[in-house]
C-alpha cells in the first residue's frame, strides 16, 4: 500500500500546472512501491475446543437453561413471597429443591448460578456444581456485578463488573464453572440512546472476550426492557441496530464466535401497548431480527422471559421453532420456569416433591416448545399470569 505523503506528492498540483488545463500532467507511479500495512489478529483463547464443546453442549435439542443466578436481595423477595425470610438457609433448601429435581437434565442443559450457590453445597452437603454434574447439566455462573446510572445519558444504566473480571473467571473455572453471564439492559422509553447502546455493547464484547480467556463460554445478553407502550414494529427496530452493535465490537474484541450463546429477548410490543402480539408474529419478527443480525457461527440462542407470563414465554419459544433455524433456538428462563414452583414449595418440606414436579413440568414444557411440539394445553391458570415488573432489577 502507498504511504499517505507518497501518493499526496504524485497528486496535487501547483497553481499554474492546474490553471493551464490542457497541459496537465499524469502522475507518475513507476516509483510507488506497495507494502502491506502490518495486519494481525489474536490468536484464540487456548481454550477453544472447550469453549466451543461447552457451547453445543448446552445447545442440545430438547434442553435449554434454567436461570437461578438472582441476587441474594431478589431471592429475598422471592421468598418473601411465601412468607420465608431471606437467610442463607433458606436460600439453600430453595436452590438444593430445584438442582435435585430428578431427571431435570432430560431438559435442562446448563444453569446460571449466583456466586454463593456456585460455592454452596446441598442441605444434603453436596456441593451444588456436583449435583448439576451428575444431571448432566452444565454449571454457569453469573459475573456482572448489576446495573448503575449511566453519566450522561437519558436516565439510562450500563453494567459493572469488568474491574477484576480476569481474577473472578479463573476462579469460577476452578470452582466448575464452564460459561458465564453478563446481563445488561436497553431502555425504548428512555431512548435508547446512542450512547446507552454503545456502552451495553462494548461492555458486553470486553466480558465475553475475558471470560473465554479463563475457559468460561460467555453468554451475551442485551436485554430490551418491555417497559413502554411501544409496538413490535419499534422493538424490531431497536433491536437491529442493538445486536449491530453488540457483534461489531464482538469481533473488534476477537471474541470467538462458535464459543458464545446469546441471551435475548423476543422481539414483542412494550408490556403497555394496547395492541399484542401473537405467538407468530412474535416468532416472524425474532426471527427476521436474527436473521438480519446474528452469525450461523454461534451454536445457541437462549431467549430470556423478561417478564412474560409461563405459558406465554413457552408458546412464543414453540412458534419460532416450527422449522428449522441455523442457530439452536431455545430457552434461558427465570421466573418463567420458577413462578409456579416457588409457590407450590411455599417454604415447607413436605411440599418439596410437588415443587420439583411443577418445575419439571415447566421444563419440559419448554423442551416440547424447543422441538416445535408444544400444544398448550392442560395448562393452569397461574401458569398464564404475567409477571412483568416495570424497571425491573435482580
Amino acid at each position: 500500500m502507498a504511504s499517505a505523503s507518497l501518493l499526496k506528492s504524485s497528486l496535487v498540483l501547483n497553481k499554474s500546472e492546474w490553471v493551464k488545463g490542457p497541459s496537465f500532467r499524469q502522475p507518475s507511479v513507476s516509483h510507488v512501491r506497495c507494502q502491506p500495512a502490518p495486519f494481525t489478529v489474536k490468536a484464540v483463547s487456548s481454550y477453544a475446543e472447550e469453549l466451543i464443546k461447552t457451547a453445543k453442549t448446552v445447545a442440545s435439542p430438547g434442553r435449554g437453561i434454567l436461570a437461578m443466578d438472582e441476587s441474594n436481595a431478589t431471592c429475598g423477595k422471592r421468598l418473601a413471597s411465601i412468607g420465608l425470610e431471606n437467610t442463607e438457609a433458606n436460600r439453600q433448601a430453595y436452590r438444593t429443591l430445584l438442582v435435585s429435581a430428578p431427571g431435570l437434565g432430560q431438559y435442562i442443559s446448563g444453569a446460571i448460578l449466583f456466586e454463593e450457590t456456585l460455592y454452596q453445597s446441598t442441605v444434603d452437603g453436596k456441593k451444588m456444581v456436583d449435583v448439576l454434574v451428575e444431571q448432566g447439566i452444565v454449571p454457569g455462573i453469573k459475573v456482572d456485578k448489576g446495573l448503575v446510572p449511566l453519566a450522561g445519558s437519558n436516565d439510562e444504566s450500563w453494567c459493572q463488573g469488568l474491574d477484576g473480571l480476569a481474577s473472578r473467571t479463573a476462579a469460577y473455572y476452578q470452582q466448575g464453572a464452564r460459561f458465564a453471564k453478563w446481563r445488561t439492559v436497553v431502555s425504548i422509553p428512555n431512548g435508547p440512546s446512542a450512547l446507552a447502546v454503545k456502552e451495553a455493547a462494548w461492555g458486553l464484547a470486553r466480558y465475553a472476550a475475558i471470560s473465554q480467556e479463563s475457559g468460561l463460554s460467555p453468554i451475551v445478553e442485551p436485554e430490551i426492557l418491555l417497559d413502554g407502550e411501544h409496538g413490535i414494529e419499534r422493538t424490531f427496530e431497536v433491536a437491529l441496530k442493538v445486536w449491530a452493535e453488540v457483534f461489531f465490537y464482538l469481533a473488534e474484541n476477537n471474541v470467538l464466535f462458535e464459543g458464545i450463546l446469546l441471551k435475548p429477548s423476543m422481539v414483542t410490543p412494550g408490556a403497555e401497548c394496547k395492541e399484542r402480539a401473537t405467538p407468530q408474529q412474535v416468532a416472524d419478527y425474532t426471527l427476521k431480527l436474527l436473521k438480519r443480525r446474528i452469525p450461523p457461527a454461534v451454536p445457541g440462542i437462549m431467549f430470556l422471559s423478561g417478564g412474560q407470563s409461563e405459558v406465554e414465554a413457552t408458546l412464543n419459544l414453540n412458534a419460532m421453532n416450527q422449522a428449522p433455524n441455523p442457530w439452536h433456538v431455545s430457552f434461558s428462563y427465570a421466573r418463567a420456569l420458577q413462578n409456579t414452583c416457588l409457590k407450590t414449595w411455599g417454604g415447607r418440606p413436605e411440599n418439596v416433591k410437588a415443587a420439583q414436579d411443577t418445575l419439571l413440568t415447566r421444563a419440559k414444557a419448554n423442551s416440547t416448545a424447543q422441538l416445535g411440539k408444544y400444544t398448550g394445553e392442560g395448562e393452569s391458570a397461574e401458569a398464564k399470569e404475567g409477571m412483568f415488573v416495570k424497571g425491573y432489577v435482580y
